[in-house]
């Protein structure tokens, strides 16, 4: 396992900040309503799906489902957030003194690596086909910048509100969603194939956010 930065990132969770049970229970039921959702968007498409099916596979009512979600789309949300919420967990760890690259390189090297199940990659891969699913998964990357430039700006002492603070949280954020949408293309068929094409993926993304513009 990898080893935890010595620099202070952040103290593991009290056991008084632990989800609930009852926290614990409706993150499990959003994760089954999203599996039930992806295997009928699959099996019959995305347009002749309707909620109420969802609900039904799930063996909740609609009602319930519509609780949860707005959307029959955003029913696949935490699953489309899977890896992401996984990198923003994992950069709480990031060293001060150790460049993104590297540290990301060192995660990798330990087998610290993104979920890749199946049915995430081929969700991942309905986005680039289905224009609702898209915004979806725009929309999760989009929630997702205000809390990278938190992040960054607090590690650089600058304003969150810098440019440069929102261009590279921009910038890491646009390279990861643009790793895991390269690996579900290339691998989503046959994802016990891939091996760890999914770090040479991620790796390759943020060498070339790195690299800058070279033109």
């Amino acid at each position: 396992m990898r080893r935890t930065p010595s620099v202070d990132h952040g103290q593991p969770a009290a056991p008084d900040d632990r989800p609930s049970l009852a926290q614990r229970r409706r993150s499990a039921l959003r994760f089954d309503i999203a599996r039930e959702a992806v295997h009928l968007f699959t099996t019959q498409g995305v347009g002749a799906t309707t909620g109420e099916q969802i609900a039904q596979a799930v063996g909740i009512s609609a009602r319930t489902l519509w609780r949860h979600f707005p959307t029959k789309e955003s029913c696949v949300l935490p699953l489309l957030t899977a890896g992401l919420d996984f990198a923003m967990d994992q950069l709480r760890y990031w060293p001060t003194d150790m460049s993104l690259l590297d540290f990301f390189e060192d995660l990798c090297g330990n087998g610290e690596m993104p979920p890749a199940a199946p049915v995430i990659l081929d969700l991942i891969r309905m986005t680039s086909t289905d224009p609702a699913l898209r915004a979806v998964w725009l929309q999760a990357h989009d929630d997702a910048l205000p809390v990278l430039a938190t992040m960054l700006a607090r590690r650089s002492g600058a304003d969150v509100d810098d440019l440069r603070v929102k261009v590279h949280a921009a910038t890491l954020n646009g390279a990861l969603r643009a790793a895991a949408e390269d690996f579900a293309r290339r691998y989503g068929d046959d994802p016990d194939a891939a091996g760890n094409e999914i770090t040479a993926c991620l790796l390759a993304a943020l060498h070339a956010a790195s690299e800058g513009l070279p033109y």
